[in-house]
């Protein structure tokens, strides 16, 4: 039994420790933004896609996609920001599935959690497509200053945070929530709960399946 759960949280709200911290506790994870990264090389699907929507301009001298470039224009306002989406989506979504449905076939009738890390899940209609949903949250100022910490400007990062779902939507919608304001020892032993809880929500399926 496989249990897809989608992690989200807004920029810099510390998802990628969380999923590390998961992935210690034997979950699968896969990080979206590396399938994106693998999706914009030179030749994949997602490199010609954007080329063949914002032009050669986005392009490095060797070829490979100038992010900053594109974030520039693809972050410039939210209509933006979901064309980008609209472009890159699908295929990421293609690529989460075949990964997914390889651990189902590497650990056939073994219960297995699978995290799905990714920034825009939910604007991407995640809820529908995971199990369940958990959030990573943060207070806003926290969430700026991390930002900044990784050379991030203030005003980079704030219209970063316009262009993504609000704070109050995304709990609106979480299953789950891992507030990652304070140290990284509360952080962890949050983690720890809610994976406790997904287990619980494994093994209750696959009972009603027997």
């Amino acid at each position: 039994m496989i249990l897809r759960v989608g992690l989200t949280g807004g920029i810099a709200s510390g998802k990628s420790t969380i999923a590390r911290r998961f992935a210690a506790l034997g979950c699968m994870t896969i990080d979206a933004d590396l399938i994106v990264a693998r999706l914009y090389r030179p030749g994949a699907a997602g490199h010609e896609a954007l080329v063949r929507t914002y032009g050669k301009t986005i392009l490095r001298p060797d070829g490979e996609i100038d992010r900053q470039k594109l974030a520039d224009t693809a972050f410039a306002n939210s209509s933006e920001a979901q064309k980008l989406n609209a472009l890159i989506h699908p295929l990421v979504i293609a690529e989460e599935t075949r990964l997914v449905a390889g651990e189902a076939t590497r650990f056939p009738g073994r219960n297995r959690i699978v995290i799905v890390e990714a920034t825009l899940l939910l604007e991407s209609g995640g809820k529908k497509r995971y199990d369940k949903i958990v959030v990573v949250d943060v207070d806003p100022e926290t969430q700026i200053a991390r930002a900044m910490a990784r050379g991030m400007l203030r005003d980079d990062a704030m219209r970063r945070m316009a262009n993504q779902m609000s704070r109050e939507e995304r709990l609106r919608l979480a299953d789950y929530v891992i507030d990652n304001s304070g140290d990284m020892r509360s952080a962890e032993v949050a983690t720890h709960r809610v994976y406790e809880a997904l287990m619980k929500e494994v093994e209750e399926r696959r009972s009603r399946l027997s």
